[in-house]
């Protein structure tokens, strides 16, 4: 048998060992001789439902076996809290589980990505239960605000602990917090982040939503500019991928403008697009947001394309992590098939063809590290 120790030893070994982003430079992340980040998404499966097939499990194993063989070299994790309401009362930690149970979880998840060479971006996640975004969290009175960030620089803070005690490669500060970072309350986001870096050690983004990265006003505290990068590349449906090849133009001059204002690279901490026609039009839509619609699997590839191609050749843009997989691989009842999971579908080969190729961001080339996709692939 193998003792854990040597298990820990191997997981050392196995990942590469995390590294400073060249500070003052939108291109920071190559110039720290990193290669661009190709990462999925893996979203947390655990509940009366479907227990043991959570993170850490051998099912959420066969996942990180799958996001090797389709050329990824980071994954994302997505732990959550619970907030009652709009009005910021305080974060639950637990989720599903208790929160030294869920805790417990993603430090074996941790391990096992990085025994599989994988690297680790750790975003602690906010679900409102009455079923609003987390970006409009606005607790009306001060003494409110003052409870509101109390409790979540607790929650944030525990899993920072984990980020740092884990080795985890990128820690992400928040989620959407729109009403947080984009007004008069920023200063006490940014004070949040430096005290973060009392307890975790590597770099630190914050996952802005796609709308609001130019207004948000803490990225000067912060190691990369994060963006969920939902951004519509057409205003008309039925439009055609010569049309969202243009707006994956415009996307990446966005990137472009956002790195030079701040220099600080651009990393899209979401990316993704349903399997529906025209997916590419509002790709914020939830499933649950849009009803029984056919499955489109050339739609949602074409989407990828369009935004893929241009972006690949942006030396500021930092990678993607792709919105999502799940820890059980085999679990389909987590969202409907034309849901924003690519595997299996055309768009997994667009992907795959993403991951295998040679970005403008990458420090150096690694021949061979994923296979090459076959049709339809990321160029028509």
């Amino acid at each position: 048998m193998i003792r854990p120790l040597v298990l820990a030893a191997i997981a050392m070994l196995a990942a590469p060992s995390r590294r400073a982003i060249a500070s003052g430079a939108p291109d920071g992340w190559r110039l720290a001789g990193e290669d661009g980040i190709r990462g999925f998404t893996i979203g947390p499966i655990e509940n009366g439902y479907h227990p043991g097939v959570g993170y850490g499990s051998p099912a959420y194993g066969r996942t990180l076996d799958e996001c090797r063989k389709m050329g990824a070299r980071w994954i994302a994790l997505t732990p959550f809290g619970r907030v009652s309401n709009l009005e910021g009362s305080g974060v639950d930690p637990t989720f599903e589980k208790p929160f030294r149970e869920n805790r417990e979880d993603v430090r074996r998840a941790i391990r096992m990505a990085r025994e599989r060479g994988l690297r680790v971006m750790l975003v602690p996640h906010l679900w409102v239960e009455s079923g609003d975004w987390r970006a409009k969290i606005d607790p009306p009175t001060e003494a409110g605000w003052e409870e509101w960030t109390r409790s979540y620089e607790a929650y944030v803070t525990a899993w920072a602990e984990v980020a740092e005690e884990s080795g985890v490669d990128l820690f992400s500060a928040g989620v959407e917090l729109r009403s947080w970072v984009t007004t008069a309350h920023a200063p006490s986001f940014a004070a949040l982040v430096r005290r973060l870096r009392k307890v975790y050690r590597g770099p630190i983004t914050y996952s802005a939503n796609w709308d609001d990265a130019d207004h948000t006003l803490v990225w000067s505290e912060l190691d990369v500019i994060g963006i969920n990068a939902f951004y519509p590349l057409a205003d008309k449906e039925g439009s055609g991928l010569d049309v969202l090849l243009e707006g994956g133009k415009n996307v990446r001059a966005k990137v472009h403008a956002l790195a030079e204002a701040w220099q600080k690279p651009v990393l899209f901490t979401e990316v993704g697009y349903t399997t529906r026609p025209d997916p590419a039009v509002k790709p914020w839509l939830w499933p649950e947001e849009i009803g029984k619609v056919p499955i489109d699997e050339h739609a949602q590839a074409d989407a990828y394309r369009g935004l893929l191609a241009p972006l690949l050749d942006e030396p500021y843009f930092m990678g993607f992590f792709v919105w999502r997989l799940y820890a059980d691989p085999d679990d389909v009842s987590q969202e409907p098939g034309f849901g924003f999971s690519p595997r299996g579908k055309q768009a997994e080969l667009v992907v795959r063809d993403a991951f295998a190729t040679t970005w403008a961001t990458d420090a150096h080339r690694i021949p061979g590290w994923a296979p090459k996709a076959r049709v339809p692939g990321i160029y028509p």
